[in-house]
C-alpha cells in the first residue's frame, strides 16, 4: 500500500497487487523492455526461476501458463507469473500487422538463468498440466 501526502496532486494506479510467498536471502532483479515483431511466437516454453512482473505498454500478448487457459493481455493490463516450476508457454505477439511491446520486472535467483527454455522431452511429460487449447 503507497500513502501520498495530502498536498500531492500525483496520481497514483494499482495495476497488479501480489503477496508472494518467495523467501530466499537474496535476490536478483532484472528490468527488460521486450518487444515483438508482428505475429512472432515470442520466446518458446520457458520458465524463469522467480517471479516476473509485466506491463503491456502497446499491442496485445497471447499469454499461457501452464494449468490456465491463454488469453490475449492488451495495452495498460499488467500481468505476472510465479516462476519456479510453473511453465510459460506463450508470449508472443497476437497482432499480424503491428509490433507489440510489454516491460517485465524479472526476479531470480542469483547465479541462475533468468529464463530457461524448456525441452519437448519434459513439454510431453507434463502433457496433462496444460489448459485444453482453444478449438
Amino acid at each position: 500500500m503507497v500513502t501520498l501526502p495530502p498536498q500531492s496532486n500525483t496520481v497514483l494506479t494499482s495495476l497488479l497487487h501480489r503477496v508472494l510467498t518467495v523467501a530466499t536471502p537474496e535476490m536478483e532483479i532484472m528490468t527488460a523492455l521486450v518487444e515483438l515483431p508482428p505475429g512472432d511466437p515470442g520466446t518458446p516454453p520457458h520458465r524463469h526461476s522467480g517471479p516476473v512482473f509485466g506491463y503491456m505498454l502497446e499491442g496485445e500478448m497471447v499469454f499461457e501458463l501452464e494449468g490456465e487457459p491463454e488469453r490475449i493481455i492488451r495495452a495498460g493490463e499488467a500481468f505476472w507469473e510465479p516462476g519456479g516450476d510453473v511453465i510459460h508457454y506463450q508470449a508472443g505477439n497476437h497482432l499480424t500487422d503491428a509490433c507489440s511491446r510489454f516491460v517485465v520486472v524479472m526476479f531470480g535467483v542469483p547465479g541462475e538463468p533468468m529464463l530457461t527454455l524448456v525441452d519437448d522431452a519434459e513439454l510431453a511429460r507434463r502433457r496433462a498440466r496444460r489448459a485444453p487449447r482453444p478449438s
